[in-house]
C-alpha cells in the first residue's frame, strides 16, 4: 500500500497522450483559449469560480497554474486534440492532499467539444496517471449538484459520489451545496 504521493510528477513535467489527445503543460500563450472557455456563460454557470473578464484574468490563472506545479501543490495540462492540434481545454490535480495519497480534480472544456466522450477520456487518462504514476490512493471531485453533466461524466469514469453538503462552499456572497464524488484505484479494476 503506498502511503505517500511520488513527487517524480515535479522533477520533469510529465507529457501524455491517450488516443485522441494530448496533455501538455499549459503556457502563457493559451491564454487566449482559456478566456474563450473561463468567460463563456454556458461554462460558467456551474464552475463556482471567477469568472474572467480579460485574457489578463487568464494570464493569471497560468501563474496560479505554474506556482501550484512549482509548490507541489497542483499539476495541469492542456488538453489539446490530435488530430487538429486544437485546445480543447483543461484537466489537473487543482488540490492535493499529499498526507491521505488524495488529490482533488478539476477540468473545463470547450462546449464546442461537449457530448463527443473528450472529457470522459481526459479524466479517465489523468486518473490511470495520478494511480500510477503519482500513486494516489483516491481522487476527489467537487461538483455543483446543478452541473448533471459533470457528475455523469465522472460517474461514467467509475467515480462513486460520496457526500452532499449543504451551504458549505461561500462563493460570489452566496453560500452553495456540493456534491463529492471520490475514485479509488481499485475502483477502475472492479
Amino acid at each position: 500500500m503506498n502511503t505517500e504521493i511520488s513527487k517524480n510528477v515535479f522533477k520533469n513535467f510529465p507529457e501524455f497522450e491517450s488516443g485522441r489527445l494530448l496533455f501538455r503543460k499549459i503556457i502563457l500563450d493559451d491564454a487566449k483559449e482559456i478566456f474563450l472557455i473561463r468567460s463563456n456563460d454556458d461554462v460558467m454557470k456551474f464552475m463556482d469560480v471567477p469568472r474572467h473578464y480579460s485574457v489578463s484574468d487568464s494570464e493569471k490563472l497560468i501563474r496560479s497554474i505554474e506556482n501550484s506545479y512549482k509548490n507541489e501543490t497542483g499539476i495541469n495540462w492542456a488538453i489539446i486534440q490530435k488530430q487538429s492540434n486544437v485546445f480543447l481545454g483543461y484537466i489537473g490535480f487543482i488540490r492535493m492532499a499529499s498526507e491521505h495519497c488524495r488529490a482533488e480534480i478539476g477540468y473545463a472544456l470547450k462546449p464546442d467539444y461537449w457530448g463527443k466522450g473528450y472529457m470522459y477520456e481526459a479524466i479517465d487518462m489523468l486518473a490511470k496517471f495520478g494511480f500510477e504514476e503519482m500513486k494516489l490512493h483516491s481522487i476527489e471531485a467537487n461538483v455543483n449538484p446543478m452541473n448533471e453533466r459533470s457528475k455523469k461524466v465522472l460517474e461514467r469514469v467509475g467515480f462513486k459520489k460520496e457526500a452532499y453538503f449543504r451551504e458549505n462552499y461561500l462563493f460570489d456572497d452566496k453560500f452553495l451545496d456540493s456534491v463529492i464524488y471520490s475514485l479509488l484505484e481499485k475502483d477502475l479494476t472492479q
